[in-house]
Formats: structure tokens, C-alpha cells, sequence
């Protein structure tokens, strides 16, 4: 699943959806389907020279820490609430907590709630702005992974992140590579077959092309990891995810945040996902062997 960017060849996959990017250039990107991994693939992709420029927007709220309008301190409280879920969660699958990697880590936060919960951490971000923030914070970096020994950490976590990384099979081995046997891994992504990217389609938020190279069903990850010999072993829900992605759709589909109709839309996601489990966005947890 390694791309050359722009000269992918898609020749043997699937047209599934034309879709735009909103948030920044208003160019338009092509969604293919690829039925040997059950997923989506962005067309084209952007080169890595270029790559920067889509993510040059006031409104990539995850790289900044305001809370300027409703909408960012709405957003900034349910952060709150899923810190710590996710404290929770990386508490009861290794009890007596270790070594932890954030890559992606934006503004340090996740990192230092675990910091202040006896983790030894560390984080990966490439984006300056949000480094510097973190780093006021007392977040510790790294440069590159490569500078990382081999089966250092115990556990791994990606927040919506691995959709993000241009060449997705490098990726993973490098995420196996740097994993001690039976560490654990955490990877949270968008889920394409949720009710709410359904309902908004091409206006989906969480297409969020072309800085989402990658859109990932449950079998997506099972396969792709099973590859590197690691372990599926559970499947979360990511519930606010589903009010949040609904918003900026309303947004993008008709030049307004509707709340009303988010929440219900949302809502909605959320009830239907209890019966066939395709919330708006998985968080994902895989065992090394």
C-alpha cells in the first residue's frame, strides 16, 4: 500500500466518491475503492513538497489551543471529557503503566495527562505550531522515529493520525519496529461506513481530503495489521465524534453551523452504530506478538 503520491496508479480500483476540500484550497480529490483492503484511497495525493499548504487554516482546530467562539469552546470542554477516556483506557490495558509514544501528539495535551499520571512520555508532531505549544507544556520530542530504538515503548497511540501519513505500509512497520512484544497500540480513525458519512456524502467532514490519504473500515485495520503480525483485539466507540464531524458537514454543505440538526444527526449516527457497531469514528486497540 506504498504511494508515489500524485502517480499512485488506481487503474484497478474502483470510483466510489468526488469530494472537495472545503477547509482550505476548494480543489477537488477523487475517493477510490479498494475491495481487497476494504477502504478508501484519496486521488491524488498530494506531494510531500506540497502537503503543507492544505493544512494552512485558522480552523484546524486540533493544532491550536482557542477558544475564541462557541464552537472552539464547545469543542475544548468535550476535550476534556475524552482526556480522560482516554487516561482510562491506556490505564486499564497496561496497569502498570511505561513508556508511551503520541505520535501526532498537536498540542501536547493527551501526553500530559499521561505525564501527570506516571507515564514516561514522549511525542512525534510535525507541525511547529502545535510543537511549540506543546512544548510549553513540558511535552518532550523527538525529531523523527527513526531516532527511536527498537521495541522501546509499551504502548503507541495515534488520535487521528494514521490517516494522515503518506505512505501507509512504512507506517505500520515502523510502528511494529519501535513496539516491545505485546506492547499495545491505539489507533483512532474516521469510519467511512458510519450513518453520518452517509447521510452528508461528498460533504462529509472526515473525508477531509487531501490531508486524509487514508479511509479505514474495521476490516481495513484488522488486515492491514494482520500483515505485520499484530492483533486486532478490540474495537471502541468514539461517540462525540459523530456531533462534531455532522457540524462541520452542516457547515460545509450549506454555509452554516446548524446545531440543531447536527445534534440530531449525530444522535442518530450514534443510535443506528449500536446495531451494526460503524460509529462515526473507532478507536482502535492492537496487541504486538
Amino acid at each position: 500500500m506504498t504511494t508515489d503520491n500524485e502517480t499512485m496508479d488506481i487503474s484497478n480500483k474502483k470510483h466510489f466518491l468526488t469530494v472537495k476540500d472545503h477547509s482550505v484550497s476548494k480543489e477537488i480529490f477523487d475517493l477510490y475503492y479498494d475491495d481487497t483492503l476494504d477502504m478508501l484511497i484519496t486521488h491524488p495525493q498530494p506531494s510531500l513538497d506540497t502537503l503543507g499548504k492544505y493544512y494552512e487554516s485558522e480552523d484546524y482546530i486540533s493544532h491550536t489551543d482557542n477558544k475564541r467562539s462557541i464552537f472552539e469552546k464547545a469543542y475544548y470542554l468535550v476535550k476534556q471529557i475524552a482526556l480522560k477516556n482516554k487516561l482510562n483506557l491506556i490505564n486499564r490495558l497496561q496497569t502498570g503503566k511505561g513508556r508511551i509514544l503520541d505520535i501526532g501528539a498537536g498540542t501536547g495535551d493527551f501526553l500530559l495527562t499521561a505525564k501527570e499520571n506516571g507515564w514516561q512520555t514522549i511525542g512525534l508532531e510535525p507541525s511547529p505550531r502545535a510543537k511549540g505549544i506543546a512544548i510549553k507544556k513540558g511535552i518532550s520530542f523527538v525529531e523523527d522515529s527513526k531516532e527511536l530504538e527498537n521495541h522501546s515503548f509499551d504502548m503507541i497511540t495515534m488520535w487521528h493520525v494514521l490517516e494522515h501519513v503518506p505512505d501507509l505500509d512504512a507506517q505500520i512497520k515502523e510502528l511494529k519496529r519501535l513496539l516491545k512484544p505485546n506492547g499495545t497500540l491505539i489507533i483512532a480513525v474516521p469510519n467511512y461506513k458510519s450513518f453520518d458519512a452517509n447521510y452528508y456524502g461528498a460533504f462529509w467532514a472526515a473525508y477531509d481530503v487531501p490531508i486524509h490519504f487514508w479511509h479505514f473500515s474495521k476490516k481495513a485495520i484488522q488486515l492491514l495489521f494482520e500483515k505485520v503480525e499484530m492483533n486486532l483485539i478490540e474495537v471502541l466507540p468514539m461517540k462525540f465524534d459523530s456531533f462534531y464531524v455532522s457540524l462541520l458537514s452542516e457547515k460545509y454543505k450549506f454555509g452554516k453551523m446548524n446545531f440543531v440538526k447536527a445534534f440530531f444527526i449525530g444522535l442518530q449516527s450514534n443510535w443506528k452504530a449500536k446495531r451494526n457497531f460503524e460509529y462515526s469514528s473507532h478507536i482502535y486497540v492492537i496487541k504486538n506478538r
